[in-house]
């Protein structure tokens, strides 16, 4: 029998959906990270801070396990799709929106505040990732966790080259910002060594590192969607993976546990 206190992923009638493959292994590990803080604190419910956090794609199944979850966005709209899903999902009293960023974050809520702190998304698009780093471990109290998420350089080199866009690959693998040009949408991507010199860098200890997308973002989406039984198959080669070192250097996002001293 499933565990019920667990929010389900994102399913369709006949199994996985495209929306699981880029939030399963993140979950998962989120999960497990909200679990043990809880074992150790002897709390029912945590205190959760997202930063970026957006319409509460995290914060809406953490709110649904009965942790109270604070969401920092910039955009209204945003906060706005949260109220809404929040409701939607009944979870509207343990869910608060905020507008702000991350480096800014002491103006909309408390130093050493949270239990779990979220970064997914946000480092990519800020002008210091390493003060926003910083601020996220200073959002936490002693013994709690960041999780962390963030574009993958490794994943671009991969996809350009796959394309047939060579330039494009070996400027973004050059690149300090791991940009292929000027068209690029994502101002920034990391490597795994530089999201834990990050997290080290803000006195945390690096916990757990995933790879995120290894997989999905280069299979073709005729194969996934015509082929019985393959996105299933996909999403299980994925967690698979995952954890393993051989393969962060090419997913398209890493996520990163940051653990700070008790």
């Amino acid at each position: 029998m499933p565990d019920q206190t667990r929010p389900q992923r994102p399913r369709t009638e006949g199994g996985p959906s495209r929306a699981s493959l880029r939030t399963a292994v993140v979950w998962d590990v989120l999960k497990d990270a909200l679990d043990r803080r809880t074992r150790a604190t002897g709390k029912d419910a945590l205190d959760v801070l997202d930063t970026g956090g957006g319409s509460g794609n995290f914060a809406v199944p953490a709110a649904r396990l009965g942790h109270r979850v604070t969401v920092v966005d910039p955009s209204p709209n945003a906060l706005f799709a949260l109220e809404r899903r929040a409701a939607e999902a009944g979870v509207a009293d343990r869910v608060r929106g905020v507008q702000g960023d991350v480096h800014g974050l002491f103006d909309v809520v408390d130093r050493g505040g949270f239990d779990i702190v979220l970064c997914h998304g946000v480092l990519e698009y800020v002008d210091d990732p390493a003060e926003g780093v910083r601020n996220t471990a200073e959002a936490l109290r002693p013994g709690g966790s960041l999780s962390l998420l963030a574009a993958g350089l490794g994943g671009a080199v991969l996809a350009r080259a796959l394309a047939g866009h060579f330039t494009e690959a070996r400027h973004a693998l050059a690149d300090p910002a791991g940009r292929w040009g000027e068209g690029d949408p994502v101002p920034r991507r990391f490597s795994a060594e530089q999201l834990a010199d990050l997290v080290a860098g803000a006195g945390m200890k690096v916990g757990a590192v995933h790879g995120v997308r290894v997989f999905a973002d280069l299979v073709p989406g005729v194969l996934v969607d015509t082929e019985p039984g393959a996105l299933d198959a996909l999403l299980k080669l994925e967690e698979a993976a995952a954890e393993l070192p051989a393969f962060h250097a090419v997913a398209t996002q890493l996520h990163l546990l940051g653990e700070k001293h008790a």
